[in-house]
């Protein structure tokens, strides 16, 4: 149909067209009840142009609605040519009336346009309120919603307000009593909006009243006038198509809010007036992917809807909307494995018809439904029905946009990839197991880690399940519609996403403000294959690390660089230049270390702690790294290990050193063989004698036992070190136990609870108790006094297959497999 004939239902009325008036049908954004009655109230007036409320440099946009790869909810987003991150959305689902005004009309052959106000003012407005906040020492808001800006008062909440006039304490429950769940005007389709638009002038009306004349000036800067302006420009776009396509062949869909400003007729110069010296931007436009989460209220959306889940069950359900809403519900909970029969949803439609009339409502509504699931389907119980909220009643949907939509360069290349990849945006979250190994899983792993690198955290790196290589990696993906946004901000990098991440890269790195930041930059670099940046950071990381004397910084850094070198020999990476800074880095921790541990305060001693910890893991795989590119056998008798435990030894005997970090330093070393059963006894009693301070005492067993390093298990093994810690806080004085009491229970709560039980039991039945209950004379409870190896080796041959060793020909297990502790 290429043409409109006017049809016979122009009907003459209030609102109806007629009398040189255009059809201004003020609908509720999102509301499904408004996008059926714009639907027939366009059917019986069959205007020659359709004006929908929307920025009018999208105009060149809406064809692509009848696009069959047009999937709602999607948005008009328009942002700022030479600020990307500055946007705003107009977002649309099928349920909303602008969408469906728009494919009524290009259905019908009829010119649809946008008439709000454009987007270069708009965006020129958000960065003035962002500018006038910061002066007030406020955070500015995100800049979201129709374009449109809310004032204080009427204007924050109509419907609301129409419902605490109608006794009702909930605008949803009365919008549906209203108009969601009634016909589309009864056989007069423009009834609905008649009666809207009287409500809405009498609220204005009172608005108006309370505000002292608000709207009457251009009060730049404020929100009412800048309301006024918006609604001065619509009056502009509404008389210019009445010029071009007759007075009476104009329909007009907007917010309701706006319809009795349009229907005034003040003096074309007045409007005129008020749109003269406006500020503006230039603004680029397209169409984005909305969901369903955005379009809710509770996802920071100024119009946005409770459950627009629901809505678009209302609105595509022909008939009998609550059974097949209950039968959805019923099929969740059953994909759940959870027990729902035909009974149960027979039951709860009754249950919910019978609620809606208890409550006086035409017909049962969300909260009618909700009480019947949880009473029938769900039993009672919460814990489901927040299941069918967040699947159902708000739901999980992304839309899509055709390829022939505008996009920047950028996001044309991730779009390539995606498809390329399989990897493809979905609202819900979706984890993803890569193994680097397979040529496209290793991809993948490049491009999310160079979407993230370039500001683009479509994915999440979450820890593996049942593996910790480096082969592995878990993602977590989850699509949000800001992405797109910060796509077109990452543009300014690069036109491809490899382009863009190498340039981000190079970019970051020489504005790195510490050490740790270019090493970590450096990980990342490898993590995303960006060979044409790595030698720019590589550079910088040896500038910063020369100069670097702080071995707090050098101690933050050495773990990403080994961290690299693993990852490195993954993906195929030459990382020889990063294996020699590495050890650079460590030789000048190894010399600064003991000095820097010196006289240092309680939170100072706990974070060099830390650092202690991270380089005693990152010596162990530095090691091994140059062990296996020399080719030795034995990469654990290497000499930067052989360096590192002696600087652990001094630590575990300077006095001067924090107790937390000599406690430390002497677990590290009886965990590596270093250190004997007995000498560890000897230097926790020295540690825990009567000339040490409780406070001191009480920080070497948190470094010595603390943290989940094994220290419970360590004590339930060894009673001697137990009966040292008994000891010594049986000895305490009453003064001094109230002071260590917060740090011991910091020690002792990581523990497992089968742990804290063991230790209660040993320590209950006491130091001459202990032995006589144990199995053997030398062992505790439960242990022999030595290593069974009989019992050991049993297992080897489990652990063989495994591995993928198969079985061992000579019966011996002495060769260690190749990747054991990656």
């Amino acid at each position: 149909m290429t043409s409109v004939e006017r049809g016979p239902a122009a009907v003459e009325g209030a609102v109806g067209p007629g009398a040189g008036r255009p059809l201004l049908l003020g609908v509720r954004h999102h509301g499904p009840g408004s996008a059926r009655a714009v639907r027939a109230a366009l059917q019986a007036a069959r205007p020659r142009v359709v004006l929908v409320e929307g920025p009018p440099e999208a105009d060149a946009l809406i064809p692509l609605a009848a696009d069959e790869d047009m999937r709602p909810p999607v948005a008009l987003l328009a942002h700022a040519v030479d600020e990307p991150g500055r946007s705003t959305f107009w977002p649309m689902a099928e349920f909303s009336p602008e969408w469906v005004a728009l494919r009524w009309a290009l259905e019908h052959g009829v010119p649809a346009r946008f008439i709000d106000l454009p987007a270069t003012y708009t965006l020129a407005w958000e960065r003035e309120r962002e500018t006038e906040k910061e002066t007030e020492g406020e955070t500015a808001a995100e800049a979201e919603g129709e374009g449109a800006t809310s004032a204080d008062g009427l204007r924050d909440d109509p419907l609301g307000a129409l419902a605490e006039a109608a006794g009702y304490d909930d605008a949803e429950r009365w919008w549906e009593d209203v108009v969601e769940h009634r016909g589309t005007g009864e056989g007069d389709p423009f009834a609905p909006f008649a009666a809207l638009e009287e409500a809405m002038g009498a609220l204005r009306e009172a608005d108006d009243t309370d505000a002292g004349g608000r709207e009457s000036g251009h009060e730049n800067g404020r929100e009412g006038g800048r309301e006024a302006v918006r609604e001065a420009y619509m009056r502009l776009q509404v008389r210019a198509a009445q010029r071009e396509f007759g007075d009476d062949g104009v329909a007009v869909v907007c917010g309701a809010w706006h319809v009795p400003a349009l229907r005034r007729k003040p003096a074309v110069a007045a409007d005129r007036a008020l749109l003269k010296g406006l500020a503006k931007v230039k603004a680029d436009l397209t169409w984005v992917p909305w969901t369903y989460r955005r379009l809710a209220r509770a996802g920071g959306y100024g119009a946005g809807i409770d459950s627009p889940g629901w809505y678009a069950h209302l609105f595509g359900a022909r008939d009998r909307p609550v059974e097949r809403w209950l039968t959805k519900v019923a099929g969740l909970l059953r994909e759940e494995d959870l027990t729902v029969s035909p009974a149960h949803v027979i039951e709860a439609v009754r249950l919910a018809e019978t609620l809606a009339v208890l409550r006086g409502r035409p017909l049962p509504g969300l909260s009618e439904t909700t009480d019947a699931v949880r009473a029938v389907l769900c039993e009672g119980s919460d814990v489901p029905l927040a299941l069918i909220h967040d699947r159902l009643v708000v739901g999980d949907v992304l839309g899509e946009v055709p390829v022939t939509a505008p996009a920047v360069p950028l996001q044309r290349d991730l779009d390539r990839q995606q498809r390329r990849l399989r990897l493809k945006p979905e609202a819900a979250d979706r984890e993803w197991e890569l193994d680097l190994r397979r040529e496209n899983d290793a991809d993948r792993s490049r491009l999310l880690h160079r979407l993230r690198l370039v500001g683009v955290p479509w994915g999440e790196p979450v820890v593996s399940r049942g593996s910790t290589g480096t082969f592995r990696e878990t993602w977590r993906l989850r699509w949000e519609p800001e992405l797109s946004v910060r796509v077109a901000e990452a543009g300014i990098w690069g036109t491809t996403v490899l382009a863009a991440a190498t340039g981000r890269a190079r970019a970051d790195a020489v504005g790195a403000r510490g050490l740790a930041e270019v090493t970590a930059l450096a990980e990342a670099c490898l993590l995303a294959g960006l060979p044409a940046a790595l030698p720019t950071v590589m550079r910088i990381l040896v500038d910063r690390a020369a100069l670097d004397t702080d071995v707090g910084h050098l101690a933050q850094a050495l773990p990403a660089l080994v961290r690299s070198l693993r990852y490195g020999d993954v993906r195929g990476t030459d990382t020889g230049a990063l294996a020699e800074v590495a050890a650079g880095l460590a030789e000048r921790i190894f010399v600064g270390l003991p000095p820097a541990c010196a006289a240092l305060d309680t939170d100072a001693a706990q974070e060099m702690r830390r650092h202690v910890d991270a380089v005693h893991g990152a010596v162990g795989l530095l090691e091994e790294a140059r062990a296996t590119d020399d080719g030795d056998a034995l990469p654990g008798s290497g000499e930067l290990r052989s360096r590192w435990r002696a600087v652990l030894r001094v630590l575990s005997g300077r006095d001067s050193v924090p107790g937390v970090i000599r406690g430390r330093a002497v677990r590290l070393l009886l965990d590596g063989g270093e250190l004997g059963q007995d000498e560890a006894a000897r230097l926790m009693g020295l540690a825990l004698s009567q000339g040490t301070p409780p406070g001191e005492a009480a920080a070497w067993i948190e470094g010595f036992v603390g943290g989940a390093s094994g220290g419970g298990l360590l004590l339930v093994h060894d009673e001697r070190l137990l009966g040292l810690v008994d000891g010594w806080l049986t000895g305490v004085s009453t003064e001094a136990f109230t002071d260590v009491l917060p740090l011991l229970r910091r020690t002792f709560s990581v523990y497992e609870p089968a742990v804290r039980r063991t230790l209660g039991e040993l320590v209950r039945r006491g130091p001459g108790e202990r032995g006589r209950t144990a199995a053997t004379a030398s062992g505790p409870h439960g242990f022999a006094a030595d290593l069974d190896t009989g019992r050991a080796d049993a297992v080897l041959p489990a652990v063989r297959l495994l591995l993928g060793l198969g079985p061992d020909p000579d019966g011996s297990d002495d060769k260690e497999p190749a990747g054991v502790g990656t």
